[in-house]
């Protein structure tokens, strides 16, 4: 059934973001905010500013109980139950064949997990883990809480601004978390879970916030002169130029992580263990055996290439797939990621898409194709 206005539902921010001029699109579910000023704009803003983007659309699950990580490591490749308290470690949810369901966030949030899974999942998502955890495990779905992204190289600075507190004594200030850090904070007495993280390759950070008190957080933030509010639009260019991927264009159940070249979510002591669901298959490709593999293309011209669009061979064969493409408005210029033959996925391979019956020439690029500048913890 096709999305409309009377099926659609409504954020938390919903009428908030409508009073600021947001056009409201469509989107796993929801109605959402695809631009304010327009994506360009926003795009160079959190590049070079702060931009604040409602993702209260994904799934915030608490996963309780004695065993809770070495449960979920039966489905994930992840280590999770190393994962000290505070720290937080992106993984992949894999069906019984090693096919990848969803990728997400795992906290270690002390006496739960915290996951964040993504909205147009989400549901299959807890359908699918409830299926496979054992009993005396509680899986909750946080339907009460909205998710904000404050993301760029101002994000610290214009967070610093609002005064938040540790919930804990000893913990550190947001600010001072580290990239895939996480904790319990309080703002004017509202409890607020902050991770050091994003998807737009910049610095920033995640906010779960009780759904009532959402505008109130929001509009604190985009008071400040570092902060405007940022669209879909913005968040998948930005997230492209990441080089990082998107479920359901980029990867799908039909995908391994070899394939979806993420096999740095595959733990060296899983691997050891081969105890996840779909190892036997997934481990067969790794660590460069799969036929085929995501990559990066940097696309002659100015034209870009969308999803959908075929990579071929010299006779006009489809060999491969587009799976995300845009134009760069940091590069300026198209860029796209595809899945090729694994023998043509070196950096610096020629490769020609063909989009409308037209052939485009096309590069394999390393990515990410804008470097990443996460606050990362120096190394000892």
């Amino acid at each position: 059934m096709s999305e409309t206005t009377e099926n659609l539902q409504q954020l938390p921010l919903g009428d908030w973001h409508r009073a600021l001029g947001a056009r409201m699109v469509p989107f796993a579910g929801y109605e959402m905010p695809v631009q304010y000023e327009g994506v360009m704009a926003e795009h160079i803003w959190t590049r070079t500013e702060a931009g604040l983007f409602d993702v209260s659309h994904m799934g915030q699950l608490q996963l309780t109980g004695e065993g809770a990580a070495d449960a979920l490591e039966r489905i994930t490749p992840g280590n999770l139950s190393a994962l000290a308290a505070g720290k937080i470690r992106y993984t992949l949810l894999l069906a019984q064949d090693g096919g990848i369901l969803d990728d997400l966030m795992v906290t270690n949030a002390g006496d739960h997990l915290y996951l964040v899974v993504n909205g147009a999942t989400k549901h299959d998502d807890i359908a699918y883990m409830q299926s496979q955890l054992p009993d005396g495990l509680t899986l909750n779905h946080l339907t009460d809480a909205a998710l904000l992204a404050l993301q760029g190289p101002k994000a610290s600075e214009a967070l610093a601004k609002l005064n938040i507190q540790p919930l804990q004594a000893g913990w550190p200030l947001p600010t001072n978390l580290y990239f895939m850090e996480a904790g319990p904070f309080l703002w004017n007495d509202i409890p607020l879970g902050i991770s050091r993280s994003g998807y737009t390759g910049e610095d920033g950070f995640e906010i779960s916030v009780p759904a009532e008190h959402a505008v109130a957080l929001a509009t604190a933030l985009t008071e400040l002169e570092e902060v405007r509010p940022i669209g879909l639009g913005a968040r998948d260019s930005l997230r492209l130029e990441a080089g990082l991927p998107l479920y359901g264009h980029d990867m799908n159940p039909d995908i391994l992580p070899v394939e979806a070249n993420l096999s740095f979510a595959l733990s060296k002591a899983r691997r050891e263990e081969g105890n996840f669901a779909g190892a036997e298959r997934v481990l067969a490709q790794y660590p460069d055996t799969a036929a085929t593999k995501r990559v990066g293309l940097f696309v002659d011209g100015r034209q870009p290439i969308r999803e959908g669009a075929t990579v071929i061979d010299d006779t006009g064969a489809t060999i491969g797939t587009v799976t995300s493409g845009g134009f760069s408005p940091t590069l300026q210029r198209p860029i796209a990621m595809a899945y090729v033959p694994m023998d043509l996925s070196q950096t610096g391979t020629a490769i020609t898409v063909e989009q409308r019956g037209k052939k485009i020439a096309c590069t394999v690029a390393d990515m990410p194709f804008v470097p990443h500048h996460y606050h990362r913890k120096p190394k000892s």
